[in-house]
């Protein structure tokens, strides 16, 4: 079963502005988890359902699973100390 990977505009639009070479280290995570949406490292944050994070160096992926329609939805990428504001 592979996951559909799409991004609200919002973390998209995070996602450009970080360098080339950071851009490159997140997609390759992202891309991964078409395959497997629940790799080891990630925490599922507390007060929403199927609401996850995984770390990328000091970066942070905020994003959510839909199992009954194999999706998962990035919707925040940035800086640990911002992402979670």
């Amino acid at each position: 079963m592979t996951y559909r990977i799409e991004f609200v505009k919002q973390s998209a639009k995070q996602l450009k502005s970080l360098s080339t070479e950071e851009q490159q280290r997140i997609k390759i995570k992202i891309d991964a988890l078409a395959n497997i949406p629940r790799p080891d490292g990630v925490v599922k944050l507390t007060g929403e359902d199927n609401l996850y994070r995984i770390r990328v160096g000091n970066y942070r992926i905020i994003y959510f699973i839909q199992d009954n329609q194999l999706l998962v939805l990035v919707l925040k990428i940035g800086h640990r100390r911002d992402v979670y504001q």
